[in-house]
């Protein structure tokens, strides 16, 4: 895997382009894929708030629209007002999302408050028992 600081600090660059007016509680994602590219993503809010998105799927849907199918790693940080004071781990849904470009027991799922200061997860422990695409096959 690339320098995981270098994955965290392009996902703390990126939290200042979050778009969270009425949770006020801002997010990004910085996604390493199989080639070696890194892609972010923040979450964008809406009136309508289901029509709103979270930064790992805004990133992970980013790398696909450029071509990606295989996400290696992802570096997660947020929180209120975009002062980082804790460790932001994905809900649900993006963590289904992961499951569809990365094999669980392989991707590295990192959720910092610095570069310095982070927890490492595989996606297995934070899914486990996981559906996946090679069920449909």
């Amino acid at each position: 895997m690339t320098d995981r600081t270098k994955l965290i600090q392009a996902a703390l660059d990126c939290l200042k382009n979050s778009y969270a007016p009425y949770s006020q509680f801002n997010v990004a994602a910085a996604v390493l894929c199989a080639s070696g590219k890194v892609y972010t993503g923040v979450n964008v809010e809406n009136a309508s708030y289901p029509a709103g998105i979270c930064a790992e799927r805004n990133a992970i849907f980013h790398a696909a629209a450029c071509g990606e199918r295989e996400i290696t790693a992802i570096a997660i940080v947020g929180g209120k007002g975009g002062i980082v004071s804790d460790y932001c781990t994905p809900c649900g849904v993006c963590r289904q999302v992961m499951r569809e470009f990365a094999d669980p027991g392989k991707l590295t799922v990192i959720v910092a408050k610095s570069p310095d200061d982070y927890k490492e997860f595989t996606l297995a422990q934070l899914l486990p028992e996981s559906f996946g695409p090679e069920f449909l096959k």
